[in-house]
């Protein structure tokens, strides 16, 4: 930021609660001596090797990942099951505080992220498969999320796009009973939203499992989409292995919820 003097410089660029990288500071213009000074006086302290954060006060996943998005070139979106909680809709989410941060991007995430110690754990999902990369630029399918009053908001997905990504998972890492879950609490998605997301997304066993779970809660919203509009793939998935087939979208589902 040109026009800072010096001993304002790193305020305005670290604030608390967030961490910036050597190489992004000096970019920004704060030069070696600066940084020096201001390590040695203890104003800022290492994190990691060539990550600092102001002295005197923790910093919570929040200011890291808002300042790994401030950061970086590619878009990093908190998406997934992360998302749906912050917006209210994991009401049966774990409240434990060793918490999943799903992060969200097409590039990978930087090495220093996983060094940083906080509570919890930073999981990082590819998008190539799922979106392609204009849509993430797109101001409808992310909200910001103000997590402080004095500091820039999260980057988070859209409840459609989050709803869409937490199905990535199932069954792997999300069971059909968890997604079904938080599809009860989804009564209020937009189909303009959802036409866009749908239309973009890459991956068949999504979109499927997407109309599977939607039919199942018969929202309102469903009856703006025809999932015949939509490009679903050919051929039957297997999706829940030993599970009934279900005839209308072709995916095996659990016995105990088909039909």
């Amino acid at each position: 930021m040109p026009g800072l003097e010096p001993k304002n410089q790193l305020d305005v660029l670290l604030p608390y609660a967030m961490i910036a990288t050597k190489k992004w500071l000096s970019a920004e213009g704060v030069n070696r001596h600066t940084l020096d000074n201001s390590l040695k006086s203890k104003k800022l302290e290492a994190l990691s090797v060539g990550v600092y954060m102001r002295t005197g006060m923790s910093v919570p996943w929040e200011g890291m990942v808002c300042s790994l998005q401030r950061m970086s070139v590619t878009p990093v979106h908190v998406g997934g099951l992360t998302a749906l909680e912050l917006l209210g809709f994991g009401h049966y989410l774990s409240s434990s505080k060793e918490r999943t941060v799903h992060l969200y991007s097409e590039a990978k995430l930087p090495a220093w992220l996983a060094k940083l110690k906080h509570k919890g754990t930073f999981r990082w999902h590819g998008t190539k498969t799922l979106w392609p990369a204009e849509l993430l630029e797109k101001e409808k399918v992310v909200k910001e999320y103000q997590w402080r009053e004095d500091l820039p908001p999260l980057m988070i997905s859209s409840p459609e796009k989050a709803c869409l990504e937490m199905l990535m998972d199932v069954p792997k890492t999300v069971s059909f009973e968890h997604a079904d879950e938080l599809m009860q609490g989804l009564t209020s998605l937009s189909p303009r939203k959802l036409e866009v997301l749908l239309n973009s997304c890459r991956h068949v066993k999504v979109k499927r499992l997407f109309f599977w779970f939607a039919d199942r809660q018969g929202y309102s919203w469903l009856k703006k989409l025809d999932y015949q509009d939509f490009d679903l793939g050919k051929g039957k998935r297997v999706v829940a292995k030993g599970g009934k087939l279900d005839k209308k979208y072709q995916i095996t589902v659990p016995d105990y919820l088909h039909g």
